[in-house]
């Protein structure tokens, strides 16, 4: 129900499928990483006390990003740092991904709708770089 894709011992993703389950809260991601990916269950009734998060400054390097799937199928496909095609994977409506590292594309298979979450300030001019992926027809 979670899986991490990992190169070379490097995290590239952590997906969370919709029927994953834990009572309270659970961190998934290690606790250097630096976007956090956590899951909560609590029942009716329980209170989280009212809190406040201080202004701690944290330097960062590079983008993560968490995919929310609402609805539709996605295939995501992951590339190594030298933009090799490494493996893929398919999410459907209720999975979670965190992108942490290295390279990554997506097909569309069914209409899609999601929601990002990324690390910013976004700088697209030295965020992002494309490149050629895989084929369908080449795996």
């Amino acid at each position: 129900m979670i899986e991490t894709i990992r190169h070379k011992n490097e995290i590239l993703a952590i997906i969370v499928r919709k029927d994953y389950r834990k009572e309270g809260i659970s961190f998934i991601t290690p606790d250097d990483c630096t976007l956090q990916l956590g899951y909560i269950s609590h029942p009716a009734g329980h209170r989280i006390k009212p809190h406040m998060h201080h202004p701690v400054r944290r330097e960062t390097i590079g983008t993560k990003e968490v995919l929310v799937i609402r609805e539709g199928r996605i295939r995501i496909d992951f590339y190594s740092y030298e933009k090799e095609y490494l493996e893929s994977r398919e999410l459907t409506a209720g999975d979670v991904i965190l992108l942490s590292s290295a390279g990554h594309g997506m097909d569309v298979l069914e209409p899609i709708t999601m929601i990002e979450v990324k690390n910013g300030p976004y700088r697209p001019e030295e965020d992002k770089e494309k490149f050629e992926g895989i084929e369908d027809d080449t795996r």
